[in-house]
């Protein structure tokens, strides 16, 4: 398997970051499954599809279920697999927000989140990984947190708390995995310039960044595009926060 070969799944890359991700990793050389959920998000899918085709010559596959269902997860990816191969790498960014002052927030707000991003992380990663360790070529596991999971956040006990479980399970799976020349590694987004922030939250969170700007989709991608090269080789079991200053 040469590098032009390598097969990446990126979950949640409907998303503005997964967007920008896939295409990034795209142009890199990789061959990127594409993961959504939505009717919305497959049909950008399918558009980000034809452009990485046009731009590559190679026409990446598009797949779709829910992270939060196990069976569906596995069902799907491993279908992919059979069909198409393993995966050298594997992006794990799907993940949704609910957020609500914890003293009024019910269990439902909770499990939703808690079972979308921290069970669909486990969903969407342990099924790649005994295929990927029988490739005998390394790999990369990148998970996009959030500042949120670092230093927590107002309102945000249930996103903080899936964040934070996730970068604690990867400095874990990073152990394990270590000695097959995998390695693990959480990205933590602060402000980023996507759809889902608001004007009120911009206003609220900008004077908490240094830089006094928000990030871009594409500098999220262009770290996680270097974690993959061979000169992130010896970068694992870290959490690399990419916020602009905010701590």
């Amino acid at each position: 398997m040469d590098d032009l070969n390598r097969r990446v799944l990126i979950s949640g890359a409907s998303s503005d970051i997964g967007q920008a991700i896939a295409l990034k990793l795209a142009m890199d050389g990789f061959i990127p499954a594409m993961h959504c959920f939505s009717d919305r998000g497959y049909e950008a899918l399918l558009y980000l599809q034809k452009v990485i085709a046009e731009k590559t010559g190679r026409e990446p596959v598009v797949l779709r279920f829910n992270v939060g269902s196990r069976e569906e997860t596995l069902k799907v990816i491993e279908n992919d697999i059979a069909e198409n191969g393993a995966y050298w790498g594997v992006v794990s960014n799907a993940g949704i927000a609910d957020d609500m002052p914890m003293p009024g927030m019910s269990g439902e707000v909770w499990d939703r989140v808690l079972t979308t991003n921290l069970d669909g992380f486990f969903n969407v990663v342990q099924p790649t990984l005994l295929p990927m360790i029988k490739l005998r070529k390394g790999g990369r596991i990148v998970a996009i947190t959030s500042v949120s999971g670092v230093i927590g956040n107002r309102g945000q006990t249930n996103y903080s708390a899936s964040k934070g479980g996730i970068i604690a399970a990867c400095k874990s799976l990073a152990l394990e995995l270590a000695r097959r020349n995998i390695t693990v590694n959480t990205v933590s987004p602060g402000i980023i310039d996507t759809r889902m922030v608001s004007d009120e939250v911009r206003e609220r969170a900008l004077p908490m960044v240094p830089l006094n700007r928000m990030g871009t989709v594409q500098e999220v991608a262009a770290l996680v595009s270097f974690i993959f090269s061979k000169d992130a080789g010896y970068i694992t079991r870290q959490n690399i926060n990419i916020n602009g200053g905010m701590c």
